[in-house]
């Protein structure tokens, strides 16, 4: 399977990469901009913008750029290795692929076209407290009278919903319409009776409380029927592109601790002439690249249209196994210095822990797909 990326995708890494490099170009710079709301920075975000990088996977048609999920993966993966704040992922790849996926003519062009610009940020508001990354709403109900739709409930936690224009949120439709089934709707930002109370995340990113009290939301697309199918996928497909997050910030993690094994002496000479320390960075490195293969699998096989869910349990289970491994060899080998804040690997480690908690963790991933075994056929390897 061909792995490797074409001239015009080499390009998009390199822009990204230099437009990103001088946004953080060191890791205080990120931590000057995670320390006040809303935890990424405004300017670097209109940039991306400027790039078309926010409507990079849109049909042009509804003002985005014609790209593919490869193409999103390299911008994923540039953000992760400069831990870069900016809601890529959260913004473009869950919420607006949302609206991409379901919504009107008159949504996807007023909304996408919006996020491509820079000037609108949707968030994708659909966890709850008691639940473990489910496709389905329970909390929030939707309820219909004389064609105008109101939510009401709590959702939490909210990747970036105190900053968000626009809420894409899921909610149970009440007996009114289709009893237990999930849909979803979109809330403007300032909408009556929506409660936002925003928190900053142990990694820097914010997430809010949302509480909606009688709040008008308007339908997104036209379908009735129960939306939990289309959730799962988009969700899927951001798990993926979570996944590209996951590698550039593994490979940084790996980067710098080879380079301080090759730096800091312990009785005169370098670290890395001690046997046991360049075997334990080795197999760090065999854990970011068995990751890698396996997430740049499931992006082809999102590129393809394939089983994406099954894809996305898959790279999710190694890249949670391979970030839990390099994030803590990272600080282990750095020694002391390894868990100040000061010094970025622990920020590193600490972004990795949160993305691996982000739509799914590697025990969840492993329970799905341990779940699946009974529907393959089984293999003789003495005949095969």
């Amino acid at each position: 399977m061909e792995f490797s990326y074409d001239d015009e995708q080499n390009g998009l890494r390199e822009a990204v990469s230099g437009l990103l490099a001088r946004a953080y170009s060191d890791s205080e710079q990120r931590r000057r901009v995670v320390a006040t709301d809303p935890g990424f920075d405004e300017k670097t975000w209109s940039r991306l913008a400027e790039m078309g990088l926010l409507g990079l996977p849109f049909a042009e048609a509804d003002g985005g750029m014609g790209a593919g999920p490869v193409e999103v993966s390299i911008v994923a993966e540039e953000i992760g290795r400069v831990l870069a704040p900016e809601p890529f992922v959260e913004a473009v790849v869950l919420a607006g692929g949302l609206v991409s996926d379901l919504g009107s003519d008159a949504q996807r062009a007023e909304v996408l076209g919006a996020l491509a610009e820079g000037t609108l940020l949707p968030a994708f508001a659909h966890a709850e407290v008691g639940t473990r990354w489910e496709p389905s709403a329970r909390a929030v109900t939707a309820t219909e009278d004389g064609g105008s739709w109101t939510l009401t409930g709590v959702k939490e936690p909210v990747p970036n919903g105190a900053r968000a224009d626009l809420l894409v949120v899921s909610a149970v439709v009440a007996p009114a319409g289709a009893p237990g089934a999930t849909r979803l709707f979109l809330v403007q930002g300032d909408a009556a009776g929506l409660t936002r109370t925003g928190h900053r995340n142990h990694d820097g990113s914010r997430s809010a409380r949302v509480e909606f009290a009688g709040t008008p939301a308007q339908p997104l697309g036209e379908a009735t029927g129960d939306q939990s199918a289309a959730i799962e996928k988009a969700q899927a497909r951001a798990r993926v592109a979570y996944g590209h997050e996951a590698l550039g910030a593994m490979e940084t993690a790996l980067t710098t601790t080879a380079e301080y094994l090759k730096t800091r002496k312990q009785f005169g000479v370098p670290l890395s002439k001690f046997q046991a320390l360049t075997f334990r960075a080795a197999d760090m490195y065999v854990s970011l690249e068995l990751a890698r293969s396996t997430v740049m699998w499931a992006t082809l096989v999102v590129d393809a249209d394939g089983d994406v869910v099954a894809a996305a349990d898959r790279a999710r289970l190694q890249v949670s196994r391979a970030g839990r491994h390099i994030g803590k060899e990272a600080i282990q080998l750095h020694g002391g210095i390894g868990v100040t804040a000061e010094y970025s690997v622990g920020h590193y480690t600490s972004r990795l822990t949160a993305l691996d908690h982000l739509l799914g963790d590697g025990d969840w991933a492993l329970a799905r797909l341990a779940g699946t075994v009974g529907e393959h056929e089984t293999v003789d390897p003495l005949r095969s």
